[in-house]
């Protein structure tokens, strides 16, 4: 019989504490949650104060049931899942489902080492239901929203597939600033760079203190400087400090590993978890800043042996948000003598050593640096040179983590009153930009800022907007923009033009056309759903029921009522009025208006009216267009398919188009993808070396073709197999030889046999196995 039963959430977490625990204890895991509310009905009584029906989720069934064994050979259970509101939540379900004494001692602990598991089975608590409540709270509240909302979404706007309570905001964020960059307009000022030079013929840089409006002033200020002399008119030095930044939360953990790992945020959790789960960091999900007093010691002894006591500075931080409460330690090392992990994946032990350089940063000293500010005069101009300088003093905590100072910045050895020379000259044409798109962790640090969701939802929000369809990542080609450049050379004032690449993006989030229709549909019918300050405020009240003795329900009902109400007042709204279109102008060909908007199968063009005596045409989108910015030019380019490329003896007319699985080339009624390039630039002669390629392919997957007849047959992945000659999604059929004709050679396959196999007439060969009897002794 087995004396304790200890019941986590995860199966390698299990195995990580039953190796610290002893005979005495076994370690199940429940593998996640066990129960959910029934898609039936929602799984919500809301006549009866929105009580929630629960069942066991079908896959867990087994899972439940080895549990009741083992809970009923055990002496003791602890429940021990995750220390968050959802771990409370999943505790609560196995104290339901397994039937456990409301007094079972449950146990948290924030990493898993074997001092941490031994102390929490000495320190246990019960199920802390006002946790539970909280959870329990924003399950309902979403799935209100989710099941209520969905319906609508489905019959108004063609392709939404769902919106969320947290997910929404989220869209409109990236919505609104993908408009924001649309309506900028580029103002254009000319920047002044130069270097100096002091008598013993050092050189440093130098920029001019204000920006040209115009080339004709640059041009003036340009011809003064040529024979102005110049001096130094002022030197300032100041001492400052930077200071290390807090150990790593869920939020900034996701942030800074995408900014110097490169890594996403939902890869960064899946590493984060294992870590985790394999004992080597704390809790992964937390919006704590707090280290606990063995970690600070531990770090302590390690900074004034490695580095000098003078490295070390003992900090304490506190936690912005009051709310904070879903883990009670920072994300750090649980052995800080161990800087490095190399028995691990390469990515786990790269996200492992910032941890623990971030971890240690934060308890070591202040960097001291001294900035310098030069002014120098131009004889008989008002404005002035400025150099800016940086020395670093002390480096302290950028001994080890985030800093490398910029030679850019040294400055050589000068006085106030001394002479300089203009060894270089430039006045560049400048631009202004709009804001940045967001990157996976800027998306992050916003929704963190505004309140929205939390620090365990933030990866999953993330990811949700991107397999619905609403956000992605492109990676776009930047294009040609011209700009003016003035120059000193040999004593003259040299004029040019040059061209710089601009808006190249690389991985950044980009709203679809799904998401712009879905986002002003719901700021307009459903306004609390996408409002930043209301799920902000909504997250403030989960808080209060974790905190305080607030009624779930009463914020649940408080929610509800308005936001039924709107979900009856939209039934009215007609698919026209949201999916209005979008007028670009007229047709120079037909004379006939081009509009613009989305359909059932997403984003298109139309050239005339529906009620015209002739039909309209059509063209879908394609690349990185969207409603919002597509040109009457762009639009009217997309009619111009498919791009004939031109005629061979072997292959006849070849032809390059898009089709619904993406670029394709044409010849005859073969058909070769595109994967580098697009069909508006693509050239006969690599459409040709892409049909050779092809070509050779379908020979050596040929085994016989039947005169008179589409049907083949061909060597495929799994073995040799007919095929009915139809393409894929129009009715196509293979079928696996073996499976019908046993051992029957290829070659001697008649069309009428495989016509039989292909329509069903002949059975599979069944494969007889056989059984062995023995006898009982």
């Amino acid at each position: 019989m087995v004396k304790n039963l200890v019941i986590v959430e995860s199966p390698t977490k299990a195995k990580t504490i039953e190796n610290f625990l002893g005979k005495d204890f076994s370690v199940k895991s429940s593998i996640g949650h066990i129960r959910d509310m029934p898609k039936k009905n929602m799984g919500i009584d809301i006549e009866n104060n929105f009580t929630p029906t629960y069942e066991i989720i079908p896959d867990k069934k087994k899972v439940v049931a080895d549990l009741r064994k083992a809970v009923k050979v055990a002496e003791k259970v602890y429940l021990a899942t995750d220390e968050d509101r959802e771990g409370e939540a999943i505790a609560w379900h196995l104290l339901e489902t397994l039937n456990l004494p409301k007094d079972t001692p449950r146990i948290v602990f924030h990493e898993i080492t074997k001092n941490a598991i031994i102390n929490a089975i000495a320190e246990p608590r019960i199920v802390n239901c006002k946790l539970v409540d909280a959870q329990q709270a924003r399950r309902i509240i979403d799935r209100l929203v989710g099941f209520e909302i969905s319906p609508i979404l489905w019959r108004k706007i063609s392709g939404a597939r769902s919106a969320g309570r947290v997910q929404s905001p989220v869209v409109r964020l990236v919505v609104e600033r993908e408009r924001e960059i649309s309506n900028h307009i580029d103002n254009s000022t000319y920047k002044v760079k130069a270097e100096l030079s002091n008598e013993g013929g050092e050189i440093f840089k130098v920029k001019l203190n204000k920006e040209f409006k115009s080339k004709q002033k640059v041009l003036a200020f340009t011809n003064t400087l040529l024979s102005a002399n110049l001096s130094i008119i002022s030197i300032e030095k100041k001492a400052f400090k930077r200071f290390p930044k807090p150990p790593f939360i869920t939020s900034t953990l996701q942030q800074e590993a995408f900014q110097k790992l490169g890594f996403s945020v939902k890869q960064t959790m899946i590493l984060a978890q294992n870590l985790y789960r394999k004992g080597f960091i704390t809790y992964m999900r937390t919006d704590s800043f707090i280290l606990s007093e063995t970690a600070i010691e531990a770090i302590h002894k390690i900074i004034v042996r490695e580095l000098g006591s003078e490295y070390y500075n003992r900090r304490r931080y506190k936690s912005k948000d009051s709310g904070a409460q879903e883990a009670h330690e920072a994300i750090r090392p649980t052995d800080l003598t161990r800087p490095n992990i190399f028995d691990i994946e390469e990515q786990a032990a790269k996200l492992y050593s910032l941890i623990y350089k971030r971890t240690l940063s934060c308890q070591m000293s202040d960097a001291q640096l001294q900035k310098t500010k030069i002014k120098i005069n131009i004889e008989g101009l008002d404005e002035i040179f400025i150099a800016n300088g940086e020395l670093l003093v002390f480096s302290g905590f950028l001994r080890i983590y985030d800093y490398l100072l910029s030679e850019d910045k040294l400055l050589p050895r000068l006085n106030k009153g001394n002479t300089l020379n203009l060894v270089n000259f430039k006045a560049r044409e400048s631009f202004s930009r709009a804001k940045p798109r967001y990157t996976e962790a800027s998306l992050v640090k916003k929704i963190e800022e505004m309140g929205i969701g939390r620090p365990s939802t933030f990866a999953t929000m993330v990811s949700t907007v991107q397999d619905r369809n609403y956000v992605t990542k492109k990676i776009v080609r930047g294009v040609e923009r011209e700009y003016q450049l003035i120059e000193i050379k040999n004593n003259q004032v040299i004029q040019s033009q040059s061209s710089e690449v601009i808006r190249g993006e690389k991985n950044k989030l980009f709203p679809t056309n799904i998401a712009y229709l879905l986002t002003d549909f719901l700021v307009k019918y459903f306004n609390n759903i996408i409002d930043y300050k209301f799920t902000a405020k909504l997250e403030s009240d989960f808080d209060i029921i974790a905190t305080q003795n607030i009624s779930w329900k009463g914020v649940v009902k408080d929610f509800y009522i308005p936001f039924h109400q709107k979900i009856e007042d939209a039934a009215n709204i007609s698919r026209e009025e949201i999916h209005g279109m979008r007028k670009l102008g007229v047709d120079p060909k037909s004379d006939k208006p081009v509009s613009v908007r989305v359909g059932r199968y997403g984003a298109f063009v139309q050239i005339g009216h529906t009620d015209d005596k002739d039909k309209p045409t059509f063209a879908p989108f394609r690349g990185l267009l969207d409603i919002e910015s597509i040109t009457l030019n762009e639009a009217l380019e997309l009619f111009n398919m498919p791009r004939n490329l031109g005629k061979t003896d072997n292959f006849g007319t070849i032809k390059a188009n898009y089709g619904r699985f993406g670029p394709y080339i044409q010849y005859g009624k073969k058909y070769v993808s595109l994967k580098e390039d697009i069909p508006e630039e693509v050239s006969l002669e690599k459409a040709l070396e892409l049909i050779q390629i092809k070509e050779k392919f379908d020979s050596e997957r040929i085994i016989k073709i039947f005169d008179g007849s589409d049907i083949q047959l061909l060597n495929g992945r799994f073995g040799p197999y007919i095929w009915n000659g139809k393409k894929k999604g129009k009715g196509q059929k293979n079928i696996t030889i073996k499976k019908v004709f046993g051992d029957k050679p290829i070659a001697n396959l008649t069309l009428e046999e495989c016509k039989k196999a292909i329509s069903g007439k002949l059975k599979l060969k069944k494969k007889i196995v056989k059984k062995e009897v023995t006898k009982n002794s």
